[in-house]
């Protein structure tokens, strides 16, 4: 390990299947690149010009409800629609396409304008969670994937400052899951007894410990051996969970007390409101 520590290398991601070139001995050359200053300016609890604040009138026209809680309504900028499109005959078989359909949600976490997840409660969080679960359970009853996420701060594009988060629910799997999904199965099946990939890893990584940063009873947010980025970390449960509705109430809540833990760790490393 000691070579591996100051010498180009390759890793798989065990998950994709994709080898991550790692060159850690380029994090000793000097920096005189760009430096950011964090933009401390704070936002309005409410604000009359938000499309997704409480009792405001969205893009297309409605008028959001006086809502109290997370919100949950159709994107008005959909980027899949239910309805399938026609299909036409490729020109070239280098030149294909095919339908796609599903739906989109955005999920507005709190009234407050100025709140991000991890400047919310944890009871505010946990009812997010409890959200996240039963828009999978219903979304998964009809689309073979339900992808929730955020994509945060307009350094990342987001389009509202509202802070709020997404869901896109559709009938194909896209690549990466795909992809995941593969792996998981094939490892699964090559073990006697199977056992879960996942499961297995975390195991490795709680034993070795050097790249957990922070857990609680029932999760591990942990510096994946396969990262890409100096700031990606995996959340992963102690047992092993199928769905997000599986969960139960304590381990929505430990989720909810570890996201806060970890996002403000986050904030308070990159002195902003992290992207």
């Amino acid at each position: 390990m000691s070579h591996a520590s100051d010498h180009p290398h390759r890793r798989l991601n065990a998950l994709t299947g994709d080898w991550i070139l790692v060159s850690p001995h380029r994090t000793k050359r000097p920096w005189q690149g760009k430096q950011e200053t964090p933009n401390l300016a704070a936002r309005p609890q409410h604000d009359p010009k938000c499309y997704l604040c409480a009792g405001n009138t969205r893009a297309n026209g409605e008028t959001n409800p006086p809502y109290t809680s997370t919100y949950v309504f159709p994107n008005d900028f959909a980027a899949l629609l239910p309805e399938e499109g026609e299909t036409p005959t490729p020109a070239s078989p280098l030149l294909q396409q095919e339908s796609a359909s599903g739906e989109s949600r955005v999920i507005c976490f709190s009234p407050r304008h100025d709140l991000t997840l991890p400047e919310m409660s944890v009871d505010e969080i946990v009812k997010v969670v409890d959200v996240w679960a039963e828009q999978t359970a219903e979304l998964g009853r009809e689309y073979a994937w339900v992808q929730i996420f955020e994509n945060k701060g307009d350094i990342m594009g987001c389009s509202n400052p509202h802070p709020h988060g997404q869901i896109w629910a559709s009938r194909f799997l896209p690549n990466e899951p795909a992809k995941e999904d593969r792996r998981q199965k094939a490892y699964f099946e090559g073990q006697t007894p199977g056992s879960p990939l996942l499961i297995d890893y975390l195991a490795l990584e709680t034993k070795e410990g050097s790249r957990v940063v922070i857990e609680n009873e029932h999760w591990a947010f942990l510096v994946p051996y396969w990262a890409v980025w100096p700031y990606e970390l995996l959340l992963l449960p102690k047992r092993h969970v199928l769905r997000m509705p599986d969960l139960t109430p304590g381990e929505r809540r430990s989720l909810a007390e570890i996201l806060k833990r970890m996002l403000t760790r986050y904030d308070n490393l990159f002195q902003t409101s992290f992207p």
